[in-house]
């Protein structure tokens, strides 16, 4: 081979390794398009069915513009979590927290009820009640708006182990079915502070085998409420705008909170410490079960949902902790309170 030759192949072999690189980068760079495709196998994967050809096209539309949502935002190098596409991916963010999130707040002035844990003055680093056996498996709240009932359910749940020693999974929809005399209204919504005064007036909650989640309203089954499993003496408001306070009740117990859960960031979280867009629009209820720091310092609540499994990691959030704003991260100081047994 000549030396004409022998630099024209070198040339050539450059030219289709750097041709070959850069295919490998702008890949990377520059997800695949969604498809039509994407939204088949999505379909199969969560056994989604449709009505009818139009509804089928309608909801790929919305989940291809889902996707392209999520991998923008996970595009974005300043964020600190990701988000992915779910089981509420051929969901608009409005149909999804309308059906989900129905925590009403308080029409009254802030309670000034006493706080136990105010003259504790020292906590530790971080706190996982999941690790202590005071948290049940996460649950799913369907397509009925009952996350009051959920939130309120897991603090008692929380301090029933810590009273106890046992920890006893509790009926959500006994509250769905019977808890209907004030402000809760079972899948139109309710508040933790409405449920736990029910079930100190109803003088205990029965099991979740006792009485099963089902995700509608129902009648009250008289003869399953009868059948106590646990019991509380009453409940408590950590004071509003404090993480400082949150802190301190949530090294002591898992806590019921409200947060502002409606943005798309929310609905498609999937690992990460969540530092994203929200107000203080308070809309959902869940549970503080702890709290913490990542690998680079930043600090987090450590929340349990009532959304499954498939969202989030798995079925948890980690909120970002101590932020300017005194209402917390999303509102999550503002709300918050406990059952006392």
């Amino acid at each position: 081979m000549t030396s004409i030759n022998r630099t024209t192949h070198t040339f050539l072999v450059l030219i289709f390794f750097y041709a070959t690189l850069l295919s490998h980068t702008t890949s990377r760079l520059l997800p695949e398009a969604p498809s039509y495709e994407g939204h088949e196998q999505w379909m199969a994967h969560y056994g989604r069915v449709y009505k009818d050809v139009d509804e089928k096209e309608q909801r790929s539309k919305i989940f291809q513009e889902n996707v392209r949502y999520i991998e923008s935002s996970n595009s974005a190098m300043n964020k600190a979590y990701k988000l992915a596409v779910n089981e509420f991916a051929d969901l608009t963010n409005e149909e999804f927290t309308s059906t989900r999130n129905r925590f009403k707040a308080h029409e009254c002035s802030p309670s000034t009820s006493a706080f136990r844990y105010e003259n504790v003055t020292a906590v530790p680093s971080s706190m996982d009640w999941r690790k202590k056996g005071a948290v049940t498996p996460v649950k799913d709240q369907g397509q009925c708006g009952c996350c009051w009932a959920f939130s309120a359910v897991a603090a008692m749940e929380g301090i029933t182990q810590l009273k106890t020693g046992k920890l006893v999974s509790l009926s959500e929809q006994e509250l769905v079915d019977c808890d209907t005399g004030g402000q809760d209204q079972g899948c139109e919504g309710g508040l933790m502070d409405d449920a736990f005064d029910f079930i100190l007036n109803n003088k205990g909650l029965t099991t979740e085998s006792n009485y099963p989640y089902k995700g509608v309203d129902g009648t009250c089954n008289s003869n399953e409420e009868s059948k106590h499993a646990a019991a509380i003496t009453g409940h408590e408001d950590v004071p509003a705008n404090s993480e400082s306070a949150l802190l301190k009740a949530v090294a002591s117990q898992p806590i019921s909170v409200a947060i502002d859960a409606s943005g798309s960031d929310f609905q498609f979280y999937s690992s990460g410490v969540f530092t994203g867009e929200c107000g203080t629009e308070l809309d959902h209820g869940v549970t503080a079960v702890g709290y913490g720091a990542s690998a680079d310092g930043t600090k987090y609540w450590l929340v349990k949902n009532s959304w499954g499994t498939s969202w989030g990691q798995e079925g948890y959030i980690m909120m970002q902790r101590d932020v300017d704003a005194q209402e917390g991260l999303c509102g999550i100081a503002m709300m918050a309170s406990y059952p006392t047994a």
